[in-house]
């Protein structure tokens, strides 16, 4: 058996990891993974479901806070933008309408770790897209820059009505209400 005093001065070593960085390592190497082992596309499929998972239970949150049924087109905004900044995201409104919100971010809540992982930006689309849908009945989300894929930034595209994947949107995701 080996003395605790032998392994008391590993405090003193500077060892840069705390529980989130080591928890955004963890998810890091299990996208990455699953990109690996499945290809980005079944991986990203994984992570919907996840994804799909805490933006149901997310919504109920906020529904139960604000103490409605459902979300206004504002209040599913701020709800988006507060969700991210919680999580060290920082995301903002580009533009809000009747038919879209255009939100943009500078700064991933997965930091470095999303880089060359796109498949964890179906955590963003999920989340987004069952909140919204939930509220309005449907959405679709797209993200044509991602700081996934090597963009500055990542702008996220929630409509509440199909776009037909257009030239601005290009490759998106639909959701529809459960109720």
């Amino acid at each position: 058996m080996v003395a605790i005093a032998e392994i008391e001065g590993f405090a003193a070593f500077e060892i840069a990891r705390d529980r989130d960085q080591f928890l955004r390592e963890l998810i890091r190497e299990l996208s990455g993974t699953l990109e690996e082992v499945v290809g980005v596309e079944d991986a990203a499929g994984f992570i919907s479901v996840v994804g799909a998972r805490i933006g149901d239970a997310m919504n109920e949150e906020y529904r139960t806070h604000a103490g409605t049924k459902s979300l206004s087109l504002q209040q599913i905004a701020a709800c988006l933008i507060d969700l991210k900044q919680r999580i060290q995201g920082d995301f903002q409104v580009e533009s809000i309408s009747a038919d879209q919100i255009v939100l943009v971010n500078s700064r991933c809540p997965f930091g470095e770790y999303v880089e060359g992982r796109p498949s964890l930006c179906m955590m963003t689309s999920n989340v987004f897209g069952r909140i919204a849908a939930e509220n309005t009945g449907y959405a679709e989300v797209a993200i044509p820059e991602a700081i996934a894929n090597g963009d500055e930034r990542c702008r996220v595209i929630v409509s509440f009505a199909p776009t037909n994947n257009n030239s601005e949107t290009g490759d998106a995701r639909e959701y529809y209400a459960r109720d």
